[in-house]
């Protein structure tokens, strides 16, 4: 059975993901998928985030085995998810059949102005250190993630109600974007398949931090012209769609180390 494992960005956690998750079964009938949460968001938001990416990886890994589902993995990885799926690609390659990388970032290939978009800065340490309550916090990361009205008033109150029973302290997100801002890929591409996702209208992170991307490893990239930065709930239909169609054409099976064998570097 296909398992794809999805982790979502920023004091982002698994219930993000909302209807896109169903969207995926649909494209992936007999595939499993398990969206987890990154150490310090979600059901774990009572762990201090790590300050480096490959920590917070090595704990998606612990979560996969804890559940008893084993490797071969696809990833979907978005933003930060996105680093801690390059990561895992760089560091366990043969755990990894494929990975799918949707509006995300990388040190060396793109400067910090287009990593994250200077205008917002003030709106992000508004969220980290003022005093709005879950709801207004939670409509502006709406007004900043989303261009397609973001499924309104319902979406606004599940991820309210997501916020007030799981909140992510100050302190993590702080550290959540320490690890982002840390983070280096290297310039060779792993050698896990890679599909790079961008939305041309994302206001958060440039659309050319997932293009340079594209074009430095030589990865196929599926680009939506009017999407935000969240782009699985802006159009989680196309998403999924460009998912299947890129896992039709073939992705390779990872040959998978036995347990308790490293991989090979």
């Amino acid at each position: 059975m296909d398992t794809w494992v999805l982790m979502r960005g920023l004091t982002r956690e698994s219930g993000h993901w909302g209807r896109f998750i169903g969207l995926l079964e649909d494209a992936f009938p007999a595939a499993r998928i398990v969206a987890l949460d990154l150490p310090g968001n979600g059901r774990l938001n009572q762990l201090r985030s790590p300050a480096r990416i490959g920590a917070a990886m090595e704990t998606c890994r612990e979560q996969l085995r804890a559940l008893g589902i084993a490797p071969p993995y696809r990833l979907l990885g978005m933003s930060l998810g996105a680093m801690v799926a390059v990561d895992w690609a760089v560091q366990h390659p043969r755990e990894l059949e494929a990975c799918v990388l949707i509006n995300t970032s990388l040190r060396p290939f793109s400067p910090f102005y287009e990593r994250l978009r200077p205008a917002n800065y003030g709106a992000l340490l508004g969220l980290a250190f003022g005093r709005q309550n879950a709801r207004e916090r939670e409509a502006t990361i709406l007004r900043l993630t989303t261009r397609h009205a973001g499924g309104g008033t319902a979406v606004l109150d599940d991820w309210t109600a997501i916020r007030e029973a799981r909140p992510v302290s100050p302190s993590n997100a702080v550290r959540q974007v320490l690890s982002a801002a840390r983070y280096r890929a290297p310039r060779q591409v792993p050698s896990v398949p890679l599909l790079v996702v961008a939305s041309a209208r994302d206001g958060l992170v440039s659309p050319n931090c997932s293009r340079r991307l594209a074009r430095q490893w030589g990865a196929e990239i599926a680009e939506h012209p009017s999407a935000g930065h969240d782009l699985p709930l802006d159009d989680g239909p196309w998403l999924a769609a460009q998912m299947a169609r890129w896992a039709a054409r073939g992705i390779r099976r990872a040959a998978v180390a036995p347990p308790g064998r490293p991989d090979a570097p």
